[in-house]
């Protein structure tokens, strides 16, 4: 094995339900190794004896494949099927044991160790919420339905590819925060006033920009050689946009070095609006 080889390790993340907790708080953890690379294999729905079974088999070919032990986290509830991925031959690592044992004896309450408590269906209103709240923001993206601001939480507004969109759906998706964004355009910044169709909804404005190289990067990839992906574009869009931000006191951010979920929970905390879901 190279030195390159021995340097990329397995994870698997072992779920008896979808398995997004346990890849969450996995890779939150594995990021923090700059120096490894890591192949990562989801093995979701482990709620049976059987299915524990094959998941333990797969872990174990894989260690035996590359010659070093598979990093295991694991979100498994129920002990039966823990019992068994335990067994594999690699790094078990299960949150549920780790936190459950020290909660119950605080509580003085044994759990119930019910499959897909996290990331189910078991709370009906909340799960609606989240399906109507990523309706909304599909139907309020790039200033559609503008009508409909009135419900909004919020209204991102920017210059194009900002990262609007991807934050309106994640808000969304993890917060039921209802999220529309309106995208300024040449007209838009070159006016004295706010955009009409934001007017009624200036309190619930929130900016984000970005650095202009970074925005000239992303651009040329979706139009090459376009006026719309030039320096000279990119830099007075972002210049007029600071502007009309600065003129209008819409509190804004930042985005070139930071993820979806970070500008999302920037947005929460800058604004304060109340999350409907927990994510």
């Amino acid at each position: 094995m190279t030195s390159t080889e021995s340097s990329v390790r397995t994870v698997f993340f072992v779920s008896d339900h979808s398995g997004v907790t346990a890849e969450t708080m996995g890779h939150s953890l594995l990021s923090q190794f700059e120096g490894t690379s890591f192949r990562s294999v989801t093995l979701p729905f482990i709620s049976t004896l059987q299915s524990a079974e094959e998941a333990l088999l797969k872990i174990n070919a894989t260690a035996a494949i590359d010659g070093a032990a598979p990093i295991i986290f694991s979100t498994l509830v129920r002990d039966a099927e823990r019992q068994v991925v335990k067994r594999a031959n690699g790094l078990f690592l299960d949150f549920f044991d780790a936190f459950l044992a020290p909660l119950e004896a605080e509580l003085g309450q044994l759990s119930s160790h019910a499959l897909g408590r996290a990331h189910g269906m078991i709370d009906m209103a909340g799960y609606m919420t989240r399906i109507d709240a990523t309706n909304f923001a599909l139907a309020n993206d790039d200033g559609g339905h503008s009508r409909e601001y009135d419900r909004a939480d919020v209204v991102l507004i920017g210059v194009s590819r900002t990262g609007k969109t991807p934050a309106c759906l994640y808000l969304a998706l993890q917060y039921g925060i209802y999220a529309a964004n309106y995208p300024l355009t040449e007209e838009d910044l070159e006016s004295p006033q706010l955009p009409k169709l934001l007017q009624a909804h200036a309190h619930k404005l929130f900016g984000l920009t970005i650095e202009p190289e970074r925005l000239t990067q992303i651009r040329e990839v979706r139009r090459p050689d376009s006026r719309y992906a030039s320096a000279q574009q990119v830099q007075y869009e972002l210049r007029a946009a600071d502007q009309l931000f600065e003129r209008f006191g819409v509190p804004h951010i930042d985005t070139t070095h930071c993820s979806v979920e970070e500008i999302s929970s920037r947005i929460l905390q800058l604004t304060s609006i109340p999350r409907r879901l927990r994510p």
